[in-house]
């Protein structure tokens, strides 16, 4: 009934969608199988993408030549780029999405890419011989061959969810969970575990009082996350989110339910992620507070149906809507469904290498929230690299494994398999410690050559990524050789509480300045916007950003050559740690469970001390 495949992808979410994408577009023959073909690539909690450290992730994705920032613009009702007051390393793009839209436009663009076929049913056990996966055997009884998978399970691993005392099995609200392959990848010896996230209700937009809420519109400029030249909504046609929040009395009506929350009272054995608590959460940590912030999200052009951002619960239903209609503008608030938790089998992901590629299953793959983390962006990057490398794998080519200081994705992927996780992982700058070098506006010129060679970007975005340098440079060159007189900048200068000058100067040198920016300039002095009228913003931008912050991009780039050497410093898969006898046991233990694959990677184990990575590097040296 099947033919051999070379990469079967199981599940059809962020992950498993980007992980077909890739494959089949470096040539793979693949097939995506998933429960339900109506909820693929189905935005499962809030209606959005991007956001701070996450949107920098959609721009890498799309630099690679992944689908994600593609549908995401494509299914855009609002744009905003995050932390403009801040320097660029901290800009972040984010956009509300249609939600049936989005998955919509997914589908569609994965029915064109050759080499993908789809299958519906659910995967009970992965088929391995000789320690490879080698298919997998469906719910129907199937044995599908392929010579490597891709496992994407999201949150449907013997998924069960709560709401007040109720429980019952689901992946997600009205859908099944999977069962079998938990069970038999523990037999084959993997440690699994539980973990916990959560949805807030979803209400009728036309029951709410929106001028008891504080509007949010979005951004004058639509960037946008993809590079390609598609598209993009007009900034007239946004739709407004807004901004409310709970009160004293939300607080004592939800506390109320607490003794039915299954939270509270040990029914849920999974952690819930840390940066994205319930409602109940927050009352319980920041007691100090009185009051929380919501974000009342639209769903999508065409629904009235309402995302309660920053609601998260799985208290009883009776008691969030009690709650719902205490807060400003919700008085006469109709529940659509109630919010809920759900918990979910998870393998920690130290049992993966750089590729993730399992350690104990030759060509098996795991990426999203099978690796214990959160978010749709965290998801669409490790299955866009399982993607890329199950099919390397399967052609004998060289795994691609992006270094911390190349990429987003490269801190995340490392941060997991070195670190492992014990609640969701999510991502934010400040995990990133070359976030200078790893900005949203150059993701393109980071990683699109890199892709392009693979196979994977296509000539358009390689021909964008060298135009766009050619550009940037000529734009540089000009700035640093074009004169400013005293008299066309001064009261730009005084404008911006910044001296005034007395003699002609460079224009690259007055954007060294704090609180001078290119646009200003080039309204101040007509004669320089002549000079650059021809240029696109986005070249402007980076020209500017790259004169501005040369020094520090510098010294980030000194700290990456120097780390290079411990990056570089390989050991050996099959090396003998219990020879190294002065190492702490703590150390050892991490070594030898999670195998690191450089010296580099072994200092950022968690628990390994310098002094351990020093007496490894000593022992290597001899």
């Amino acid at each position: 009934m099947f033919p051999k495949y070379d990469v079967i992808v199981v599940g059809a979410g962020h992950a498993g969608c980007e992980a077909a994408a890739a494959a089949a577009n470096l040539g793979s023959k693949v097939l995506l199988v998933t429960m339900n073909m109506q909820t693929i690539a189905q935005m499962s909690c809030n209606p959005a993408m991007g956001g701070i450290a996450k949107g920098q992730i959609v721009r890498e994705i799309d630099a690679m030549g992944g689908y994600s920032g593609i549908v995401s613009d494509l299914s855009t009702i609002q744009f905003r780029m995050l932390n403009r007051s801040k320097g660029p390393a901290m800009w972040s793009p984010r956009t509300q999405n249609d939600r049936m839209l989005f998955a919509a436009k997914w589908r569609e663009m994965l029915e064109k890419t050759p080499n993908v076929d789809f299958y519906q049913d659910m995967v009970r056990s992965i088929i391995i011989k000789d320690g490879r996966a080698c298919g997998v055997v469906t719910g129907l009884g199937h044995e599908i061959f392929s010579s490597a998978v891709v496992v994407t399970s999201g949150t449907f691993l013997n998924g069960i969810i709560h709401i007040g005392e109720k429980k019952f099995g689901g992946g997600r609200v009205a859908e099944k969970e999977a069962t079998g392959i938990t069970e038999q990848l523990v037999k084959f010896g993997f440690e699994s575990d539980r973990l916990k996230t959560g949805t807030p209700p979803r209400v009728d937009g036309r029951s709410l009082d929106y001028s008891k809420m504080d509007e949010q519109k979005g951004d004058s400029e639509i960037v946008g996350f993809s590079y390609l030249n598609i598209e993009k909504i007009k900034a007239s046609e946004q739709r407004s989110c807004y901004i409310t929040y709970t009160n004293q009395e939300v607080h004592d009506i939800l506390k109320t339910g607490f003794s039915k929350s299954p939270m509270y009272q040990g029914r849920i054995e999974g952690v819930g992620p840390r940066y994205c608590p319930s409602i109940e959460d927050k009352i319980n940590r920041f007691t100090d507070r009185d009051r929380h912030q919501l974000f009342i999200e639209p769903e999508g052009f065409n629904t009235i149906e309402i995302y309660v951002n920053g609601f998260s619960t799985s208290l009883p239903d009776d008691v969030q809507v009690k709650a719902l209609r205490s807060i400003p503008g919700f008085e006469n608030a109709r529940v659509f469904r109630p919010g809920y938790a759900i918990e979910y089998d998870y393998f920690p992901p130290t049992q993966l290498y750089h590729t993730l590629e399992t350690k104990l299953i030759h060509n098996l793959f795991f990426a999203g929230q099978i690796n214990g983390t959160t978010g749709y962006e965290e998801a669409a990057c490790q299955g866009l690299m399982a993607g890329i490398n199950a099919h390397q794998k399967v052609r004998e080519l060289e795994p691609v494994i992006l270094k911390r200081s190349e990429a987003y994705i490269g801190v995340l992927i490392d941060d997991l398999i070195s670190k492992g996780t014990d609640e969701p992982y999510r991502m934010f700058t400040s995990r990133a410690e070359y976030r200078t070098l790893l900005r949203q506006d150059n993701a393109d010129i980071r990683l699109t050559e890199l892709s392009y060679r693979l196979g994977l970007a296509s000539q358009e975005r390689m021909n964008n990524v060298v135009a766009k340098k050619k550009d940037v440079f000529k734009v540089k060159e000009l700035l640093n050789e074009f004169g400013v007189e005293p008299e066309e900048i001064n009261n730009y200068f005084s404008d911006n509480q910044s001296a005034v000058i007395t003699e002609k100067q460079k224009a690259g040198k007055i954007i060294l300045r704090p609180n001078i920016a290119l646009s200003g300039m080039l309204e101040a002095i007509p004669r320089l916007n002549d000079s650059l009228k021809d240029f696109s913003p986005y070249v402007l931008e980076q020209a500017e950003i790259q004169i501005k912050y040369e020094r520090y991009i510098e010294k980030e780039q000194e700290i990456v050559e120097r780390m290079s050497q411990m990056e570089n410093a390989l050991i050996p898969e099959n090396f003998n740690y219990d020879k190294v006898s002065a190492i702490s046991n703590e150390a050892l233990q991490k070594f030898k469970r999670i195998r690191p694959r450089t010296l580099g990677q072994a200092a950022r184990i968690s628990g390994v001390n310098p002094s351990d990575v020093q007496i490894l590097m000593v022992f290597m040296g001899r």
